[in-house]
This record gives C-alpha cells, structure tokens and sequence, in this order.
C-alpha cells in the first residue's frame, strides 16, 4: 500500500475560524487495516464544493501509511507520501486493525500514532482503532468505545480508560471513538459538523443515505446473546432450559426449585457462573428471542408474548433499557425478508 498525506481546504464555519483555511485531515493506513474503516472517513468528507483537495478518492482527506503491502481485503491503497514525511495533522483519523494480535506486535505503529497525534488539534479512531489511541496513550481517564466485541478486552487491558461499549461513538475532549466499521461514517459526520456546520453535515448525510445521527446504540447491531458457556452441573441445565423456552416459569423461586437448590445459594452461583442475577439472566434471554421474532415478521404483541416479557409496554421499556430503540423501530431496522415463523429458542454454544 503506498502512503500519503496532504491537506485538506474548506470553509470552517461554526468552530470559530471563519474564512478559507486549509485543514490538514490525515487518515493513518498500515498494514492489515480494515478497508471500510479507511473508506469510511473518506467518503464522509464534504462534497467537492464544500472541500477541494483532490485526492485519489475524488473529494476527501488523503491517507498516511506505513508500508507497501495491502490492507486486510488484499486492496492496495493509493497514497502521496509515507508516514514518515507527515509533520501536521489537524485531523487524525485511525483505523482498526484487521487483526489485533498482528497489530500489537507492531510497536512502530503506535510510535506514528503518537507521534501524529502530537501535532494534532483532535484525533479520531474508527473501530479498534481505539486500541491504537489507547496503546499511545490518548485515552488514558478519558471516556472512550470501540466495536462492541472487542470492548470487554479494551476495557480489560487499559482499566484506565472509561469504556462505553454501547455508544456509538464517544467524543471526550479533542478525542474521538467511534463503534464498529460504519460507525466511521457517524464519527466523521460529526467532525464535519463541528467543522463546516450542520448544513454540509446534513449534505454528506443525504448522499451517503445515512442517518445524520443514528438512533439507539450499537448493542442493537451486536450479535444475539449467548447461554453462557459453562458446565457447572447445577447450572447448566437451568441455562438450557431458560434457552429452549424462554417464556416459561423461570420466577427465582421456580429456578431454585428445578435446581434443587436455595434462592440465594442459586443467586450465588449465577453471579459466579454468568455475572449476572437470575432475573437480568432471564430478561437477557427474553429479550433475544423476541429480538428474534421481530426479526421473522412476529408483531409487537407476538413477540412480547411468544418472549415471556408479557405485555407490549414490558416490551417497550425492555428494549429501550438495554438497546435504546422501540421494538417497532428495531424491527424496522432488522426485519428479515423470509416469513418462515421462527422457534423462540435462543441461541446456545
């Protein structure tokens, strides 16, 4: 992948500098990096009456690189000139790694970030990028969000960081994160808001045909929840049980009865086993299989009651609880094409 940088020239209105002045917005590229996670900021740029620096892409902020190779998707990436040869960058924008592991065996990277980040008036991350920001050292006692799979291990790694793994995308300071790859279109939308005002903001938004600020978090678009992965003797068949049919009995006091066990000696070993209490376990899995039925064409009322959460209005408060949508809104969204019904039954290992 070649590598390049170059400015970026527009009109900044509402962010106080007022006139034409050039902005130099660098897109960091290296090895391994998620394609979408560096289209994403260069097709969020201003259309070309708005921003006037041609580039390889047509009308956006040009990429600074590391190293010949391609990208994860085995793209090569056309660019002006190497990381090294970079000494401004307004903008820094950081992809995500395709591979996290391959990425941390690569400690000249985070150099250049840092380095980069130096000269920056604010930084960006798309997706794990964060763990870039974070390895430099620029999220430390700042609030922060990555892709909602890798935030556990993001907040697990840097405890110095507050990570808010359902947030779209976070801004703290002149830091940004944002969520997982098209999440790099929201965090881009907002710079060019906070840059040239709402209005070319709303422009990019049309053309891209996105929101101009999504709805809901990103736990809606993560994967279906799971039955833990234990084999505690005790625990397990409750687990399965709880999966298989979700809208049954499954009060405290019936789980402990199954189980042969005390409520509190059972509560004790769902917070060992899942983290959780028996009742957020069973809401969780609740929420799954109506999450589900919505997805398979199932109405409101269908899904709440076909769930075991009841009621359309326990339905509506659960899914604004936990994915900060309505299920309306959510099925929207999600609804698959196919009308097959589907089983209540929630995912297991």
């Amino acid at each position: 992948m070649q590598l390049a940088a170059g400015p970026v020239e527009g009109e900044l209105g509402p962010s106080g500098y007022g006139g034409r002045v050039q902005h130099h917005v660098i897109v960091f590229a290296f090895d391994g990096v998620r394609l979408m996670d560096v289209a994403a900021p260069w097709r969020s740029s201003p259309p070309p009456r708005v921003t006037r620096a041609p580039t390889p892409c047509g009308c956006a902020p040009p990429a600074a690189g590391t190293s010949p190779r391609p990208p994860a998707c085995g793209s090569r990436i056309a660019a002006d000139v190497p990381v090294e040869r970079v000494d401004r960058a307004d903008t820094l924008v950081v992809p995500g790694p395709a591979d996290l592991d391959a990425f941390r065996k690569e400690p000249a990277l985070i150099d250049q970030v840092a380095r980069l980040a130096a000269t920056a008036q604010r930084v960006a991350a798309v997706c794990t990028g964060a763990f870039a920001l974070a390895a430099a050292g620029l999220l430390r006692g700042r609030r922060a969000t990555t892709h909602w799979e890798h935030a556990a291990e993001l907040a697990r790694l840097h405890p110095d960081i507050q990570v808010t793994p359902d947030a779209i995308y976070v801004q703290d300071g002149p830091v940004l994160t944002s969520a997982g790859v098209t999440a790099g279109i929201d965090v881009c939308l907002a710079l060019v808001e906070q840059d040239l005002g709402p209005e070319a903001a709303r422009r990019v938004a049309r053309d891209l045909v996105v929101f101009l600020q999504r709805p809901g978090g990103q736990s809606q678009f993560s994967a279906a929840s799971r039955t833990t992965a234990t084999r505690h003797p005790v625990l397990r068949p409750l687990l399965d049980a709880i999966a298989a049919d979700p809208a049954s009995d499954h009060s405290p006091q019936a789980l402990a009865g199954h189980a042969g066990a005390s409520p509190r000696h059972l509560s004790r070993l769902f917070r060992d086993q899942t983290g959780s209490t028996p009742a957020a376990y069973v809401e969780t899995m609740r929420l799954e299989a109506a999450r589900i039925l919505l997805e398979h064409g199932e109405s409101v009322t269908s899904a709440a009651r076909r769930s075991g959460l009841g009621s359309d209005e326990t339905l509506r408060r659960t899914f604004a609880r936990h994915l900060g949508t309505t299920p309306s809104a959510y099925a929207a969204r999600f609804r698959t094409t196919r009308t097959a019904p589907p089983s209540t039954r929630t995912a297991t290992p």
